[in-house]
């Protein structure tokens, strides 16, 4: 019998661990099995300009300090987006790249994570089952611009619409920790 208890208690105290393990995520793993997956590319940073047919006018020049505002068209905008709803509530850990949204100095509490360097300062950003808006309370240092970062916490399927581009994830963030390269 106490064999039985003592058995009983380290399986229960195994499968609590293993609850706590963050499930490891890659960026596919965010699109639905249903949707054609299509290889994320980096582009120059002219690469997502829209040429002006000949004869037409260019578009109007924004006003200085005014392009963080204006709202960008990510790829699928038209519907809602494509989330893998199995993941809401799931303890993960996913690397990519922060592009801050809110911070003081070097610390970064608000961001998104994006898979590749520089989406979202491109036109159009990726879509948005390939943006994770994340936040932490404690914040964190970032190293340097382009610097990886693997973001650990609950993801929740929730749309989060930001000035920059919308989020299919939102994850409240329990540690944010450089990755080496």
């Amino acid at each position: 019998m106490r064999g039985a208890l003592l058995l009983s208690a380290i399986a229960g105290a195994a499968s609590a661990f293993a609850a706590d393990v963050p499930r490891q995520l890659k960026w596919a793993d965010l699109v639905p099995k249903t949707m054609p997956v299509e290889p994320l590319r980096g582009k120059t940073f002219f690469g997502g300009s829209t040429p002006v047919p000949d004869g037409s006018p260019p578009p109007p020049a924004l006003p200085e300090g005014k392009f963080m505002s204006v709202k960008r068209r990510q790829p699928g905008s038209d519907r809602p987006p494509a989330v893998v709803p199995e993941l809401d509530g799931q303890n993960v850990s996913i690397g990519g790249y922060v592009v801050p949204l809110d911070f003081d100095a070097t610390t970064v509490k608000e961001f998104l994570l994006v898979p590749f360097v520089g989406a979202c300062i491109h036109v159009p950003p990726p879509p948005a089952n390939q943006i994770i808006y994340v936040k932490t309370d404690k914040g964190f240092e970032v190293g340097g611009q382009f610097d990886p970062v693997t973001v650990t916490g609950k993801i929740n399927t929730t749309v989060a619409f930001t000035g920059l581009a919308d989020a299919g994830y939102t994850i409240t963030a329990d540690s944010v920790e450089p990755r080496k390269k």
